[in-house]
């Protein structure tokens, strides 16, 4: 069969298991489709007059699929429709936003703000609505944290929003208040998350194919062919998962990635299997369900089987946004339909009862139909629960940016014994765990220079600190990290046979580089440049 064209490059990477070595080779593409794969050298017999592109000795591998991310805040908050700002103080975050706000029409409409992390600040204190209702006393803002798990609000916001003093908080949520019961403007967990998709459901489908389209261009830029879109709530219907937005992309010929689509789980799946039955090619799917167990560490919301290191209050665990029993409940209604479900698990409680419920789950219902069972971020894991989480077929959907956000975090919440065991990436690989790298993006960067850099030496992508990484012993190989970053992306998504290496009849995802990662210093993963993507 002749090719449409062919590649070839004395540098190509496969991603194959068992082969962590560039080499020589030519790719023949028909299609969506790599036909046929051969030595460099025979890349002539190979094209049978079909045109030839020789990338000399650039670097060449599958695209890249971030694993997780949140595309619609993504996409939002770098675009003209919202700010992103982490601050200095929490005076410093309201004066940006001043700033801003001079360059947006004063209509009345919502002003949308991410990034602030209280940890950063000094004093490291929670905001209240009273710095904002200053500079805005009139028109609502909306304040999203950097981690996503808190929104910060004015009197006006809370106004807009319908929330009163009495006014009871989403389960899994809460409201701040302070000393005398008056609500502080700050909503945490699944209040700020149901909150937030009510100030962002303002924007049009016109405006977010706007934003999507650009975004996509950027995530290629940076050799990204793939993207898991996962709920942001535990709220169904304020899970930011616009499927109409890919949709209309998909039909005007602009959806320039891979898109894989995770609604929220709850007792009515139709959400899902509604997607299902509409998205059956090969660019956009709704392979599975995405839940949360629990919060962020940070917040102390993370689900521990001890105490915090620096405990609030007595038997400071954090705790379950879902009760254990009904995410079961959840869990085997979806495997009992062979639907797959990612679980948001940060703190080692979370993660061990999830392990739980997926081995229960398979036990009665066998693997689901699409997608496979994935634990999300895994930021502390008992290390017993490695081989269990390999035992039963899950895959890890680790950030290796999260790792570096803030490294005196882990042992001052979590106490330093828990930290040298935390995000251990290299003892989970080697324990024949499916890693699928991503960045939870807008949390951190969406970045895969950061991703790549992160994962292999466990250092700041800005500083690189510290010098021999954090923890090194859990650091990844480059050939490790670059499959969890392509074959692991396809794993979760349960597309293995169709994506994540460059083979024969495997859809033609293909990044170059001007850089082999596999050889390179460390430093110079962050300074290189990709030089095309192909997604046929």
């Amino acid at each position: 069969m002749r090719p449409d064209y062919v590649i070839t490059s004395t540098q190509v990477f496969q991603g194959v298991l068992g082969c962590d070595a560039a080499r020589p080779l030519a790719l023949a593409v028909k299609g969506e489709r790599i036909i046929g794969v051969a030595p460099r050298d025979d890349a002539a017999s190979l094209a049978e007059s079909a045109p030839v592109k020789d990338w000399g000795d650039a670097f060449i591998c599958p695209g890249f699929h971030d694993a997780h991310q949140h595309v619609f805040h993504a996409a939002l908050f770098p675009s003209n429709l919202a700010t992103e700002y982490a601050g200095s103080s929490e005076q410093d975050c309201v004066d940006h936003l001043v700033r801003w706000a001079a360059s947006r029409p004063d209509d009345g409409s919502w002003l949308v703000s991410h990034g602030w992390r209280e940890n950063y600040w000094n004093p490291s204190i929670p905001p209240t609505r009273a710095s904002l209702d200053a500079a805005f006393p009139n028109r609502p803002v909306a304040m999203y944290s950097g981690d996503a798990h808190t929104l910060w609000v004015n009197t006006a916001g809370l106004k807009a929003l319908g929330i009163t003093d009495t006014t009871e908080p989403p389960s899994g949520g809460s409201f701040d208040r302070d000393a005398n019961g008056r609500l502080t403007g700050v909503l945490r967990e699944a209040a700020g998350m149901l909150y937030i998709a009510r100030v962002l459901s303002s924007f049009s489908v016109t405006q977010l194919c706007e934003i999507y389209r650009a975004y996509f261009r950027t995530l290629n830029e940076m050799g990204i062919t793939s993207v898991s879109d996962m709920a942001l709530s535990l709220v169904p219907g304020a899970d930011g998962i616009y499927a109409q937005v890919y949709e209309a992309l998909l039909a005007s010929g602009e959806l320039s990635v891979r898109a894989h689509l995770f609604p929220c789980l709850s007792d009515d799946q139709s959400n899902l299997e509604e997607l299902q039955a509409r998205l059956t090619g090969s660019r956009l799917r709704a392979p599975g369900f995405k839940q949360f167990f629990d919060g962020v560490s940070s917040q102390h919301t993370a689900w521990c089987t001890e105490e915090y290191e620096n405990a609030r209050f007595a038997s400071d665990v954090g705790r379950p946004t879902v009760a254990p029993q009904r995410m079961r409940e959840l869990v085997l209604a979806a495997a009992a339909r062979g639907h797959s479900v990612r679980i948001h698990t940060i703190g080692d409680a979370a993660v061990h009862e999830a392990i739980d419920i997926f081995l229960e789950a398979q036990r009665r219902y066998g693997n689901p139909t699409q997608g496979r069972n994935t634990l999300e971020h895994i930021e502390d894991i008992q290390p017993a629960d490695i081989a269990r989480l390999r035992d039963a077929g899950l895959v890890a959907s680790v950030q290796p940016p999260h790792v570096t956000i803030d490294l005196a975090q882990p042992a001052r919440d979590l106490g330093e014994w828990r930290a040298r065991r935390m995000w251990p990436f290299a003892e989970m690989s080697a324990a024949g765990v499916s890693l699928a790298l991503g960045t939870d993006a807008p949390v951190v960067s969406p970045s895969s220079l950061d991703v790549l850099y992160t994962a292999v030496t466990r250092q700041t992508p800005d500083t690189h600190e510290p010098q021999e990484g954090w923890y090194p012993q859990h650091r990844l190989s480059r050939a490790e990290a670059l499959r969890a970053y392509s074959l692991g992306g396809a794993m979760a998504v349960g597309r293995e046979e169709e994506l994540g290496t460059l083979e024969a009849s495997r859809l033609a995802d293909i990044a170059v580089w001007d850089t082999n990662f596999l050889t390179c210093e460390d430093d110079a993963i962050q300074h290189a440049t990709c030089l095309a993507v192909m997604t046929s």
